[in-house]
């Protein structure tokens, strides 16, 4: 016996099928998307906590060396024309110790004010991002690296 909406509202109660479905509707007009804001999470700030092997500091600062060491091998090898080696021979290790020192502390002084990275993090610059593409820059060195050494001269010619 098929039934339209319309019926089922103008009958009683008594008079309903017993094969009834339930529906339920959620109004969310008056609800933000946004979730509330929560106050920050305690970040811890002590040395140990921040160096340890899952603290915010190695990764972070390993990948943002790693995106800065990759993009410099790269452009350096454009404009020259000599692999990542014979940029390490002619000057490039004084070069490299500096620009590592200058963004490790660039790096670290946040993370001992206990600011973190997930508080500043945006939708399109998210943390997330900013680890993933680090990752692929200390993949891509590394490669890079093997590359050229394997070939014996440099990837861009």
């Amino acid at each position: 016996m098929a039934m339209n909406g319309a019926t089922l509202l103008q009958r009683k109660p008594a008079e309903r099928s017993t094969t009834s479905r339930q529906l339920r509707v959620k109004c969310m007009a008056g609800e933000s998307r946004q979730s509330p804001s929560t106050p920050p999470e305690k970040v811890s700030t002590k040395f140990k906590d921040v160096f340890a092997f899952s603290g915010p500091a190695p990764e972070t600062i390993n990948g943002r060396l790693a995106m800065l060491g990759f993009v410099s091998a790269v452009g350096v090898e454009i404009a020259s024309g000599r692999d990542l080696f014979s940029q390490l021979a002619t000057g490039g290790v004084p070069l490299f110790l500096g620009s590592a020192i200058l963004l490790s502390v660039a790096s670290v002084i946040p993370m001992f004010k206990g600011v973190s990275k997930e508080s500043k993090s945006q939708e399109i610059m998210s943390s997330g991002a900013e680890m993933l593409n680090g990752r692929f820059a200390m993949l891509g060195l590394v490669a890079l690296a093997l590359t050229e050494y394997l070939k014996g001269g440099p990837l861009i010619s």
